[in-house]
């Protein structure tokens, strides 16, 4: 299970928003993640708020689907009394967890309630991460038919001896049958990809990456292993039974990345994505971009997070409380902060400078009087793009993207 909760004001128990969550809502876009909190086992390295089949304390799978159905209702509930204007979903996320632990009809009902409730934008996105050994042909044709757009496989790496170290129980053998699936039944596919597992070569890596692109998603995530604090990965390092992450080869997999990514027809669009674009065809993920555009997204299920309009809350984490309190119901957000006008710039700074689409000069200089000089050393380092600079907008080069957060902190000084 993922480490405590932040430490913020406590939520209402009737879920009601301040004022500042309606401020100019209409001009921001809605989406809703949904968090399915099940796996059938824990992987090594993983931080998230999931649990296997012992540690549900009395919470239950099969009843899970109806549970979040009453968030739903809250929400819709909550939205209209705080003033906020019916916005149709831009984007449903499904993520865990493994989604697909649960009936194929429980994430389709699921995806139909919130529909009832707030309507969908025309071509909105809806995906769903899923494990590649638990889904089939009749299981991904299923939720193509029922209002899914696309799917994430969690792929992680194609060698056997990565897998191992990083826990991961799948097959790499089964991705090509899953994706050619995925495909068979009109869903658009993407892969996630993790660099930098203890004893992970460079090679290792290209192996992964050839793999990844032999079998022609749509959209590849590639992200670096970061090693959390009570994670089992954390301790079997501290142990000294594996080593820690080298920072120079996992910059040097990030350029391998790039390079192998780009020459395969995959634009990066964010620091750790990438997708197949066209005039006529954009992969990029919705979903994802609005968290780095600060829009506005509910997050329904035990331990998701909430923004709406500067205020962020998240929900409490176990199952078991998260349906006590719906069963009462009250609101199951934990608790809550209202982000002040500086805040929010700051988190703008933070997010969109990983953006292809770049980051505004002039949101930075409002931010930090010193960024004039800040942005003249990146342009001179090389690590934005000088051109697009003088017009007023930061692109990181790849030397950038290698060095963003380092960025950020100038920016933020």
């Amino acid at each position: 299970m993922a480490g405590p909760l932040p430490i913020a004001d406590p939520a209402p128990s009737d879920g009601l928003l301040p004022q500042q969550a309606s401020e100019a809502a209409a001009e921001r876009s809605f989406h809703a993640y949904v968090h399915i909190p099940f796996c059938r086992v824990r992987c090594g390295y993983c931080d998230f708020n999931t649990y296997t089949a012992t540690e549900l304390e009395g919470a239950s799978q099969s009843d899970f689907a109806a549970t979040l159905i009453r968030e739903i209702e809250l929400s819709s509930k909550i939205l209209e009394e705080s003033g906020l204007p019916k916005r149709a979903m831009k984007s449903v996320f499904f993520g865990g967890g493994t989604p697909t632990q649960l009936p194929a009809a429980d994430l389709i009902g699921i995806l139909t309630r919130l529909i009832d409730a707030f309507g969908l934008d025309d071509g909105a996105e809806i995906t769903t991460e899923a494990n590649p050994d638990n889904v089939g042909v009749d299981y991904l044709t299923t939720l193509k038919a029922g209002g899914f757009t696309r799917i994430s496989f969690g792929m992680q790496s194609a060698v056997p001896s990565v897998l191992k170290t990083l826990e991961r129980t799948h097959n790499p053998e089964k991705l090509p049958l899953v994706v050619g699936a995925a495909k068979t039944a009109g869903l658009e596919t993407s892969v996630d990809l993790i660099y930098g597992a203890p004893g992970e070569t460079l090679e290792d890596w290209r192996v992964s990456l050839e793999a990844a692109i032999a079998l022609e998603p749509d959209h590849i995530s590639a992200y670096s292993l970061i090693v959390e604090d009570g994670t089992k990965l954390a301790r079997q390092i501290k142990s000294g039974l594996l080593p820690e992450p080298d920072e120079d080869l996992q910059a040097d997999k990030y350029e391998l990345a790039d390079g192998l990514l780009k020459s395969a027809g995959f634009d990066w669009y964010e620091v750790s994505n990438w997708a197949r674009r066209s005039e006529l065809l954009d992969n990029r993920s919705a979903h994802n971009i609005s968290y780095w555009q600060s829009q506005d997204w509910w997050g329904y299920g035990p331990g998701a997070h909430s923004h709406i309009g500067g205020v962020r809350w998240w929900n409490v984490k176990h199952p078991s409380a998260y349906s006590g309190k719906l069963a009462t119901d009250f609101s199951p957000a934990a608790g809550r902060e209202t982000l002040d006008e500086r805040t929010r710039l700051e988190e703008r700074i933070l997010l969109e400078i990983r953006l292809a689409s770049g980051l505004s000069t002039d949101l930075a200089k409002s931010v930090n009087p010193d960024a004039a000089k800040h942005i003249a050393g990146f342009i001179a380092d090389g690590l934005v793009d000088a051109a697009e600079a003088i017009r007023g907008n930061l692109i990181l080069t790849l030397k950038g993207r290698l060095l963003a957060d380092s960025l950020v902190r100038k920016l933020l000084a």
